[in-house]
């Protein structure tokens, strides 16, 4: 279908459709981590240089002209000036660079020392604003240079219950808050209809950064990040804790099941020599594709409720 029409004056007009497109196209440019255009034509800079042509009288003729004869009773003539017209602008500087110098590459972090030196980060933190700064300031997880912000919570840190998802998309990176896109509203309305809202829930992510173009988190990616969800949750301290989705409930339970056969059982979670009770039950982006599947996350929210009602969370 052509996404374009004629002007009154014949010229094709871009429709609303292909505007939709290249902003599209744009966004995910951004998400990518495009930040910059070179030039208007694709180069090949890998490509080997063209051969030289073998100079011959006549081209050596053209390339090096004799020089014109100097009157010795004459100065030298000034060297010519610039051309005038259009002239090049200086290069841009680099993004956390002076002058335009690129930094010197940074050390490659092993996923296993990045792991260790998160576990030990995490353990020395005795508060969640604590903890927070050292995420932010944490630089073994590579999604950080390609996210927008730091995703650490919402909600009420003191709340009875925590509900902690995969990781943030690209509203949540844009705001730097847990579940404020399209997931997060139909999230609202699920907490709403159990009288729960943002401010008597805790909301957080088992990934603290976007992957680039909402990919999954890789293993390694998870396992950096696991001792800071691990003592955000024992930190917080809530009565019950809610994973949304597989990846959350698979990594923070240790188990290879799916989420189909994870929800709707209470199950246990164990950190820092305490336990709680786990109700496992589908990302709300999981709803919004499978809308048949919601019956089965209603059941599990009022099972949230009556436990919640019963104060039985031991």
């Amino acid at each position: 279908m052509d996404s374009t029409r004629a002007s009154p004056a014949g010229r094709p007009e871009r429709t609303m459709h292909d505007t939709r497109t290249l902003i599209d196209i744009l966004e995910w440019y951004r998400a990518m981590g495009v930040d910059e255009a070179i030039d208007e034509t694709p180069v090949n800079r890998l490509a080997a240089a063209p051969e030289p042509e073998p100079a011959t009288p006549e081209t050596a003729a053209a390339v090096s002209p004799a020089a014109p004869a100097v009157h010795p009773a004459t100065h030298p003539a000034a060297p010519p000036s610039p051309p005038q017209g259009r002239v090049a602008p200086p290069l841009p500087a680099l993004r956390g660079t002076d002058h335009g110098v690129p930094p010197p590459p940074l050390s490659p972090v092993e996923p296993r020392e990045a792991e260790a030196d998160a576990r030990a980060r995490a353990a020395a933190c005795t508060s969640l604003e604590e903890l927070r700064e050292v995420v932010a300031g944490f630089e073994g997880c590579s999604l950080r240079d390609t996210a927008h912000s730091l995703v650490f919570s919402d909600g009420n840190p003191a709340a009875r219950v925590m509900l902690i998802g995969e990781a943030p998309g690209r509203d949540e990176d844009i705001q730097g808050k847990p579940f404020v896109g399209r997931s997060g509203q139909l999230l609202d309305r699920m907490l709403a209809a159990i009288g729960l809202d943002r401010q008597s829930a805790y909301l957080a992510n088992v990934i603290y950064w976007r992957p680039p173009g909402n990919r999954a988190p890789t293993a390694a990616e998870l396992a950096i990040c696991r001792p800071f969800i691990r003592r955000q949750i024992e930190l917080a301290d809530p009565e019950i804790l809610v994973f949304l989705g597989r990846v959350p409930a698979a990594e923070l339970l240790e188990t290879t099941q799916g989420i189909q056969r994870l929800r709707g059982t209470w199950r246990t979670y164990a950190s820092g020599g305490r336990q709680w009770p786990v109700m496992a039950t589908f990302h709300p982006a999981y709803l919004l594709r499978q809308p048949a599947a919601k019956k089965l996350s209603w059941r599990d929210f009022l099972a949230i409720r009556k436990r919640l009602d019963e104060g039985d969370t031991q």
